[in-house]
């Protein structure tokens, strides 16, 4: 016990604790002896509805194990009640945990205010407010823990996630600054982008992945990260999950310097665009460059050489902030280049405007907030009929200490930059999308990118925008919008608050400019979308992730803090040659994918002679026992329509499609519906070592229709429970049997088992062989003759699209970049859709049955030809379904018992 690190007398208050994550890390310093405060609002991962149940669950667990929690049960909006419940009930805190989260994903161009802002008011203003209530108690005591949560999303940016990604990379700024500021303080805070199985990324990923995805995979690091003996490690990035732990930070390229002064043109940086890129003599800073010494080396290069001149004649450019400093030089640049401006302004347009008018340009003035995007993008619609370019650079400071900054001051900045960059760009994206066309560039800064003392909520407000425009240039790019982020120094009237003066005369806003002006033109080299650019004093540089190789553990070996305390020098080493540079959610989650296959034998989950796995067979023993509370699921008439569709029914099919034709029927296949998201008592990473939710095959399907004729609607209730899990030695087989009644009657309408396959999940000790449980468990071999009949049918380039909004709404069926990340080049057919329409084939040719079992064997794509092969033996019917394009099998050792001989067809 005396290696262990403890957490005796110390408080830590959790987040969003009642389920995923957040309850693993309560558990864990309940049990590791500190007094913890269990926060959860109980609503869904929409962050809609309240309940004391979630809190209370954990509370009991914590106190079971002989530990101690209380719960609490306010929004992370009222950050000071949650850590008042700290303080009331153990006197103090030490580590807080901001965990809670909710997503609402959508795409850009369908998201409404409100799912903005509710992203924002958890994420970004719930940990503000968490942190700023637990700061004071922190100076106070000379010590304190922090750990934010970002994610993958954030850091890389995610389709359809543009609230979310700007939410959490917001994190980052404002974790760095308060690393910055809480150091003297012994306050270390840190952030990490965890990937783990949780409410929240149910929606976004198959249950079976998810399963190995543990949060005992995070809770070690954050908990190294929070112990008093970290001295040293604050404002650090951690990417965790699957047994895997790296670090990430900025890496900056040396960059292009150009002379500063008039000749410093967008075609001048053009001619030396490959130098802006260049990381072949990288720095990784921790804050801004030196841009006075940039601007002393900048003097002494001769005058930059013309370049190709840009062209804007026809585009309309729209510029928030322009009433002066950088907005004012943008737009005269774009101006004197041929474009129509847009000048937007809170204060005062009129004279930017009155500029470029008296230099023969085009301009019009919109006095309005940033906040104000609609009125903004409105007036250059109204002007000019369209809109091309969108540069979001209107922004206020309102600095101050931590300790000292006030709700008004974080809100006020948070709105402007960030809300503002959102509004704007949000009224513009309609008509960029009809135009096929569009140029946004958004401004961050280096205390977003880097954190700054003093400036907790602008570098929130300025990394969040970075994660925003990640995230939007990924939904633009297919349609030629581009989105990039640039980091300027200029002296302007917000800067002047902050610098001497004659800094701010030095520092030009005239050398941020060109390159403002040449990222939204159509002359860079493979467009830039999604980058970031650091840029002042004539030097231009892109900035980007470094990720260190990091550390895998093995995965069937439970991870502990001290573990990961072994071997942190090898987590946070960028020196050995493993390290990366990570562009995209894939490329954050290639590590931990590949971690799956890390085993402490050093084999893919081979047998150990003679071992037994004591704990996962007294897991089986318990899961086998436990009962399910039971899943409702309501169907009516155009359910079963859509379900009929899903597994090809045409419109000819009036039996299957119309739902006045005398005959109108269910067909029986539709029994695998029902159990669809039916909560199991159990989790499959509890019933056999080793899981990994790469390693797991959906192998086997028996369906058993309890009830004739199945009704065209009803209310029913799924009740799974663990049948058996067979150990293969170098697999583990997890057979699941659910029960699906009547709610009104209580009889029985269907029974589901099905058969997954994990490999790597063997060796635990368990039975080397499944129980015979009749026609469940059959395998039927096809005779040694002619087919009796043959059904051809081709599948619809939407076949997957229309199926899964049957139940199972796994991207791996939708979205073609979640089927690469699981080796699929287009996203694939849902086994039970194929099963749908092979039972069809056997119900229109030999009618009804009562049962049917099918082995899955491959994989089908959308547009593809099933054909069928049916062997009818007394009365059963065996049969097979080949993908005609291939010759391969995906459905194998099939069989059904019929319950009459002619079809209701």
């Amino acid at each position: 016990m005396g290696d262990q690190l403890r957490f005796d007398g110390q408080t830590v208050v959790v987040t969003g604790a009642g389920g995923g994550l957040g309850k693993a890390y309560a558990t864990f310093f309940g049990s590791r002896g500190a007094n913890v405060v269990v926060n959860d609002l109980g609503g869904s991962f929409k962050g809609e509805g309240k309940s004391s149940k979630a809190a209370d669950v954990v509370v009991d667990e914590i106190k079971a194990a002989g530990g101690k929690a209380v719960a609490n049960y306010d929004s992370v909006t009222d950050g000071d009640k949650i850590i008042q419940t700290a303080i009331q009930a153990f006197g103090r805190i030490d580590v807080l945990i901001n965990n809670a989260g909710i997503l609402r994903d959508i795409s850009f161009k369908n998201m409404k205010d409100s799912d903005w802002d509710l992203i924002m008011d958890v994420h970004v203003r719930g940990a503000y407010k968490c942190a700023r209530a637990a700061w004071p108690h922190f100076r106070k005591q000379k010590y304190g823990r922090v750990i934010s949560t970002a994610s993958a999303a954030g850091l890389f940016g995610s389709f359809g996630q543009c609230n979310y990604s700007a939410a959490k990379l917001s994190q980052v700024g404002f974790t760095e600054s308060l690393a910055k500021e809480g150091f003297k303080y012994n306050i270390l805070c840190n952030t990490i982008a965890p990937i783990a199985a949780s409410r929240m990324t149910q929606t976004v990923m198959p249950p079976d992945v998810l399963d190995n995805l543990k949060p005992d995979w995070v809770v070690p690091l954050v908990a190294v990260l929070a112990h008093s003996s970290n001295t040293s490690e604050t404002g650090g990035i951690f990417e965790v999950g699957g047994g895997h732990v790296a670090k990430l930070r900025w890496e900056r390229a040396k960059g292009a310097l150009l002379r500063a002064d008039s000749s410093l043109t967008s075609g001048a940086i053009l001619a030396k665009w490959d130098g802006v890129n260049d990381f072949s003599e990288p720095s990784y800073p921790a804050g801004p460059a030196n841009f006075m010494e940039l601007l002393e080396d900048a003097q002494k290069l001769p005058s930059n050489p013309a370049g190709e001149k840009l062209d804007f004649k026809g585009k309309v450019a729209l510029i928030t902030g322009s009433g002066g400093g950088l907005g004012r030089i943008y737009a005269l640049q774009f101006a004197a280049q041929g474009a129509r401006v847009v000048v937007n302004d809170l204060i005062s347009p009129d004279d930017t405007v009155q500029e470029i008018k008296k230099m023969g340009g085009e301009a019009v003035g919109i006095k309005a907030s940033a906040e104000d995007g609609d009125v903004v993008v409105k007036a250059a619609i109204d002007a000019y009929g369209r809109i091309d370019i969108v540069v979001n650079n209107a922004g206020i400071l309102r600095d101050k200490a931590f300790h000292n900054m006030t709700d008004e001051m974080f809100d006020q900045v948070l709105n402007v930059h960030l809300r503002g960059t959102y509004k704007v760009t949000k009224a513009a994206w309609p008509y960029f999308l009809k135009q096929k066309y569009g140029r946004v560039v958004n401004t961050t800064s280096t205390s977003g990118i880097y954190g700054n003392f003093g400036q907790a909520n602008y570098a929130a407000a300025k990394c969040g925008i970075l994660g925003f425009s990640r995230a939007l240039a990924r939904e633009g790019a297919k349609y030629n919008i581009f989105v990039n982020t640039i980091a300027p120094n200029a002296g302007t009237n917000m800067t002047r608050t902050i610098m001497p003066e004659e800094m701010v005369q030095a520092f030009k806003p005239d050398y941020v400019a060109p390159l403002v002006v040449l990222l939204c033109s159509d002359k860079v080299p493979d467009p830039p979308t999604g980058r970031l650019y650091e840029v002042g004093s004539g030097w231009h540089a892109q900035t980007r992730w470094q990720r260190t190789g990091g550390h895998g553990f093995p995965i069937d070996v439970q991870l502990t803090p001290e573990a990961v305390l072994k071997v942190w020098d090898r987590i946070v080493n960028f020196d050995d040659g493993r390290a990366d540079h990570p562009e995209s959610g894939q490329d954050g989650l290639k590590s931990i994918m590949a971690n799956f296959e890390n085993r402490s034998s050093g084999k893919k989950g081979s047998k150990k002679e003679g071992k037994v796995d004591r704990e996962i067979l007294d897991n089986i023993e318990k899961a086998k026992k436990a009962k399910a509370e039971g899943s409702e699921y309501f169907y009516d008439e155009k359910d079963v329509i859509l379900y009929n569709l899903g597994v090809g029914a045409k419109k000819t099919d009036l039996p299957l499609v119309f739902e006045n034709d005398d005959n109108f029927q269910v067909l029986p296949t539709f029994g695998v519906i029902p159990p669809f998201n039916a909560v199991a008592p159990f989790s499959i990473g509890d019933v056999v070592p080793n899981f990994s939710p790469m390693m797991l095959l959906h192998g086997e399907q028996y369906l058993e229709i309890r009830k004739f004729p199945i009704p065209t609607e009803a209310k029913l209730i799924s009740y799974p429970k663990l049948i058996e899990v067979v150990d293969k030695g170098n697999a583990g087989i997890v057979v699941t049997g659910t029960t699906t009644k009547d709610a009104k009657t209580g009889e029985d309408v269907f029974y589901n088992e099905s058969t997954v396959f994990v490999r790597g999940s063997g060796g635990f000790g368990g039975p080397a062989k499944g129980a015979d449980r009749g026609a469940a468990t059959t395998v039927y071999k096809p005779p040694q003759r002619a087919p009796d009949a043959v059904t051809e049918e081709k599948t619809t380039e939407e076949q997957a699209a229309i199926y899964r909004l049957s139940g199972d709404r796994n991207p791996l069926h939708i979205d073609p970049a979640f089927s690469k990340v699981g080796g699929f080049a287009t996203p694939i057919l849902h086994g039970l859709c194929f099963f749908g329409f092979s039972g069809k084939h056997v119900f229109q040719k030999f009618g009804r049955f009562r049962n049917v079992k099918v082995r899955f064997a491959g994989t089908v794509l959308p547009g593809q030809t099933l054909v069928t092969e049916m062997w009818k033996e007394g009365s059963k019917v065996v049969f097979q379904t080949k993908v005609k394009e291939t010759g391969k099998l995906c459905i194998a050792g099939a069989g059904a018992e019929l319950m009459e001989s002619k079809s209701k067809l």
